[in-house]
């Protein structure tokens, strides 16, 4: 088991609801479908019983590895300072390149999605913005290259 995982108010609730879904709803469901699969007969050559119990299994995986992140898990304090890039921040920035006006969001792993415009902490550009402050320059090492950003606003 590795350290704590700091999450925002919001993705510690979805992962909450998450797992009530999987330990309610879809256990219930993956209950019934390994009964009426059951129920058709022998069991030893019955695909159906044996992809029933399968996806039962898989579930609860998924929900013994929800309740091992939130185990672990750690919401961000209100207090932390407000001027400089850390977890939890909404950042926009100027690409010095293109002049193209970007805004992130900096979370955790588990709350990384980028068609939301949040970026984990952990990714090439949110570890490059750590720890900066508003009117900084930040050069960034990526894949393709280097990236030039000037921060031009944090806010929680």
């Amino acid at each position: 088991m590795s350290g704590d995982i700091y999450l925002t108010q919001e993705g510690y609730e979805k992962l909450i609801s998450e797992l009530e879904y999987l330990k309610t709803v879809k256990r219930r469901a993956l209950a019934k479908a390994v009964g009426e699969a059951r129920a058709h007969g022998d069991i030893s050559e019955n695909a159906e019983y044996d992809a029933a119990k399968d996806a039962q299994g898989h579930n609860e995986k998924h929900i013994a590895e929800l309740e091992e992140k939130l185990s672990r898990a750690r919401l961000l304090d209100k207090d932390m300072p407000q001027d400089q890039v850390l977890i939890g921040a909404r950042v926009k920035l100027i690409d010095m390149d293109t002049e193209e006006e970007i805004e992130y969001v900096l979370v955790s792993e588990l709350e990384a999605d980028y068609n939301q415009n949040k970026i984990s902490v952990t990714s090439p550009v949110g570890e490059g913005l750590l720890g900066h402050k508003e009117e900084e320059v930040v050069e960034i090492k990526v894949p393709a290259g280097i990236l030039k950003y000037k921060i031009t606003k944090i806010s929680r």
